[in-house]
């Protein structure tokens, strides 16, 4: 083969490259047309995977609504998105752990911007404790009302709307692979506790609603997504040194999870997927 030949065919191999990749992003931004200028709600937006969602999902051209009780971190956020974008970002103080105020804010949604097309159930907590420490009811209650009952709130209200609208909707919940097992470790980190328990809950819960949201034949598809360790400031700090060397996820791996479901064809039910981090002993 001769220099010219090479130099040729080389070309070509370039060129067919960039066509790929060009079809391949003209796909993405038609399939993720549906959702332009769509209203996404994200709890947990302050900081980890709930801020890294939010990012993902404005720059793929949705608006958002971030929920969080750290406004502070709401408004840095909101100010670190390219200027001509931070107009889509709209910041909500908001403890999904209290009933009250997770009505009070979907309400406000429904009446200033017509409702969610999107919920991202993000937020979550860890408290330190045992299961058999005494005194120990306010923790394991704050992680139940956050992780269990916040997302049966924020899932209650989002879903009514969108049926109310008679829209495609898509409800995420980040869960984890403590949901689909209780990882031993007694000997190296302190007890999980209560932790693992509300996420088998949110296992149960998200085929629950692929039922409920099926019996009112509705547009709304659920998604949970499992990720394992990421690097997010969820852990508490009692045990921050056991935990530093982990195998561990960053936050923009799991926005890009969220946004391969919600660019799936409306026919199809992504229910679950798990992530986890290469070197990850379980």
């Amino acid at each position: 083969m001769g220099m010219a030949e090479a130099s040729t065919n080389e070309a070509l191999q370039v060129r067919h490259e960039q066509y790929i990749k060009l079809t391949s992003v003209i796909r993405y931004h038609c399939i993720m047309e549906r959702w332009h200028n769509k209203l996404a709600v994200v709890t947990g937006a302050s900081g980890g995977i709930g801020a890294a969602c939010a990012r993902a999902m404005i720059g793929a051209g949705l608006r958002v609504v971030g929920l969080a009780r750290r406004e502070a971190k709401l408004k840095e956020l909101k100010e670190s998105l390219p200027r001509d974008l931070q107009k889509n970002f709209i910041p909500r103080h908001c403890d999904i752990s209290k009933e009250e105020q997770v009505q009070s804010t979907f309400d406000w949604i429904e009446r200033e911007l017509e409702g969610a097309d999107v919920l991202l159930n993000n937020a979550g907590i860890t408290r330190e404790t045992e299961l058999v420490t005494p005194g120990n009811t306010k923790k394991l209650q704050e992680v139940i009302d956050t992780n269990v009952m916040g997302v049966i709130w924020c899932t209650r209200a989002a879903f009514n709307n969108m049926l109310k609208r008679d829209v495609e909707g898509h409800v995420v919940i980040i869960n984890s692979i403590a949901g689909q097992q209780v990882l031993n470790f007694i000997d190296v980190l302190p007890s999980f506790n209560i932790y693992p328990a509300t996420k088998f809950a949110i296992t149960a819960l998200t085929e629950t609603y692929r039922q409920e949201f099926q019996l009112h034949k509705s547009k709304v598809r659920v998604t949970g997504i499992c990720p394992g360790a990421v690097n997010t400031n969820i852990f508490p700090e009692e045990i921050h040194f056991y935990v530093k060397d982990m195998a561990r996820l960053d936050p923009s791996n799991i926005a890009d999870a969220v946004l391969y479901a919600l660019r799936t064809p409306q026919h199809v039910q992504i229910h679950e997927i798990t992530i986890k981090p290469m070197g990850e002993l379980f």
